[in-house]
């Protein structure tokens, strides 16, 4: 029998199907997904959820004449499949393949290349404000998790104010990443669970049934009639209340009852919610039943079972769990805040032991981080775990609620750095940048998981704000650094003595380092290596001795442009003075937009992995060997002056002719 998903190559071919043939679409479609995201990981719970809201919205509206506005993008595999990208799903996620989210580059139906949540409503009413008078319907399909962000409700509130016609589809399956936190989203909860509505659906349907097509199509009361017959008022009454006229709740999993309901809000001169009722997972045993987020973005894994199917090594995030928990056993001031991700952050375990200590935020960075500070006024030590890219939406409360107060607040960072899979919003590369601006803030980058134990150990006991970043992935141990005992404090650990080169490396730059330093030794280098640990303060022995070298190397898994390299080559300029100082090379990732792939693929191609660190270190060392990746065009190079001027002519050599940046747009 041929397959109904292959035959659609455009919403038009959706469009054409009768509605017979939906059941099996919708099937072959939850089948695709299994198998993409099995075979290379991806979204899997969030999709498999919005597969028949997603067929209706293509049926009923005309992408992408009209728009429709993903939050987050994560849920928008089922849109991708029906708008001519079946075939990509082979390299999902992969170099050069299709991205996880929305993507301008890859087709006209993504508009918004969207993975950070709460935003599509503010993208809705500009767009919609910018376009007022037009014809084309504008659709914002955001979860009930977007709905634990301050921006949806800002934005809900001016669609309100000013009338705005845009189609807000409400995705609620009671989840985010893990189970929503909003007494609003408890509210709604507990109405999906009430005897009465239930009793009342089961009555309004069969009575529904019985009606002719036309009848229910031209019923326009019926929504409200739902909602003030099923006692459910809170929703209602709150968006009404802004301006947003409310329809619902819907079965998010009737193709047909979800084209009548988005016909009908179709037809709306002003804004309108429509609320649909979903299943996180649906159709898939495995992640139906997942009682946290292992099938929201899972690594590859077996599609029978649901079992992950990768290398089971130990990750930095698991060691920061551990360490966590053991950390507050010893110190009951210890209070974990997380921004709806407690899974994600390896607070799952310490959740468990102590709830009343660990508090979730929902997706809500910016009050976390308020919160914290407030925690620490009174007499906590708040940790803050978050993903180094979404401590940059909080970082006004970071700069001023925690930095200008002096507050003892400890930022956990997580997959800072290259990350890889998810693409340019993903990327932890803008935390050192970003909180070196932050008077008094400290800044450690643990090399090893000893390391993180003993610096996450020091950071409750120091005063002030304190963040502490690490990569995403598998956890080396000390061990892999060489014969090195552990340090105490703050100071740094040499790995190598070397009397011409020093090179500072931060966190997981230190083997890398030490391995290209390590094959230039058997050129005639003399290369020292030291494991910074602490960015700021920095160890003043270590800043000595890169003062005496005749050249400056730092490396960071990070942006060069005002990040740690540029905080050390500073505190030694600042030492020795501007003509004392040697020249400098500041190696990092460039100011840019860095594409989805594989991190270690990633790094290699920006030159930061133990190749690419050995090539920099080999020109600057043999005069006339020039470096292969290409000057940035955006500048020529200055003639370096001192230690700092020559870090800037580093930093322009930013490898914008690699694949990682191709397929996205440069910065400077």
């Amino acid at each position: 029998m041929p397959s109904v998903l292959e035959s659609i190559a455009s919403p038009t071919d959706l469009k054409a199907l009768p509605p017979e043939a939906m059941p099996r679409l919708v099937e072959e479609l939850r089948a695709a997904i299994v198998e993409a995201v099995s075979r290379v990981g991806g979204h899997l719970g969030s999709n498999l959820g919005v597969v028949e809201l997603t067929v209706a919205l293509h049926r009923v509206f005309e992408s992408p004449e009209d728009l429709l506005l993903w939050d987050t993008g994560h849920q928008a595999y089922v849109h991708k499949m029906l708008t001519g990208r079946l075939g990509g799903f082979a390299q999902l996620r992969q170099a050069g393949g299709l991205s996880g989210y929305p993507s301008r580059v890859e087709s006209p139906h993504d508009v918004i290349e969207n993975s950070h949540a709460s935003t599509a409503l503010s993208w809705a009413t500009g767009i919609a404000l910018a376009e007022r008078g037009s014809t084309r319907r504008i659709v914002a399909i955001v979860g009930d998790g977007a709905l634990t962000g301050g921006m949806a409700y800002e934005a809900l509130n001016n669609l309100g104010h000013h009338g705005v016609p845009v189609i807000i589809v409400l995705n609620d399956n009671g989840r985010s990443y893990a189970e929503t936190v909003s007494r609003l989203s408890q509210r709604v909860a507990d109405l999906r669970t009430d005897p009465r509505y239930r009793s009342w659906r089961g009555r309004m349907d069969r009575w529904l049934d019985r009606r002719p097509l036309a009848g229910r199509v031209a019923d326009a009361g019926l929504g409200a009639i739902k909602t003030v017959l099923s006692e459910a008022p809170a929703l209602q009454a709150f968006v009404e209340a802004l301006g947003v006229r409310y329809l619902g709740p819907y079965d998010g999993h009737d193709v047909e009852g979800l084209e009548l309901a988005l016909t009908h809000a179709a037809r709306s001169g002003g804004p309108v919610l429509v609320h649909v009722l979903t299943e996180k997972g649906k159709g898939y045993e495995p992640a139906e039943t997942d009682p946290e987020k292992r099938l929201h973005d899972t690594s590859a894994f077996d599609p029978e079972t649901g079992a992950s199917s990768g290398g089971g090594r130990r990750t930095w995030t698991q060691a920061f769990g551990e360490a966590m928990l053991a950390l507050a056993e010893r110190d009951e001031r210890i209070t974990a805040i997380t921004a709806a991700m407690p899974g994600s952050t390896g607070l799952l375990a310490m959740a468990e032991s102590m709830p009343s200590r660990v508090l979730d935020v929902g997706i809500a960075e910016q009050h976390a981080v308020t919160a914290a500070a407030g925690l620490a006024h009174g007499g906590r030590i708040p940790v803050v775990a978050v993903y180094s890219t979404f401590l940059a939406r909080a970082f006004d409360q970071t700069n001023l609620d925690v930095g200008l107060h002096g507050e003892h607040v400890v930022f956990a960072l997580d997959r800072a750095g290259v990350t890889g899979d998810d693409g340019p919003s993903h990327h932890g590369i803008l935390d050192l940048a970003l909180l070196l601006r932050v008077p008094g803030m400290t800044l450690l980058a643990p090399s090893c998981e000893e390391d993180l134990v003993d610096l996450l150990d020091v950071a409750v006991g120091l005063e002030g704000p304190v963040a502490l970043r690490f990569p995403k992935g598998a956890v080396r141990r000390r061990a892999e650094l060489g014969e090195v005992r552990a340090i105490a404090g703050l100071a740094a650990r040499r790995l190598r003595r070397g009397r011409d080169v020093v090179v500072l490396a931060v966190g997981d730059r230190a083997v890398p380092a030490l391995e290209a330093a390590e094959r230039l030794a058997e050129e005639g280098h003399d290369i020292a290596v030291w494991d910074v640990r602490s960015v700021r303060p920095a160890d003043p022995v270590m800043l000595a001795e890169a003062a005496g070298a005749r050249l400056l190397v730092t490396v960071e898994n990070g942006v060069a442009a005002g990040g740690a390299g540029a905080e050390l080559v500073d505190r030694v300029v600042e030492l020795v003075g501007p003509m004392a100082a040697p020249p400098a090379l500041r190696l990092g990732v460039p100011t840019a937009y860095l594409a989805h792939g594989a991190p270690d693929a990633i790094l290699a191609e920006l030159g930061l992995d133990a190749d690419g660190i050995a090539e920099r270190l080999r020109s600057a060392l043999v005069p006339g060997l020039a470096p292969s990746a290409p000057s940035a065009p955006s500048a020529p190079p200055a003639e370096p002056t001192g230690a700092a001027d020559a870090g800037a002519e580093a930093d322009r050599t930013s490898h914008e002719g690699s694949s990682a940046l191709r397929a996205v747009r440069t910065g400077t």
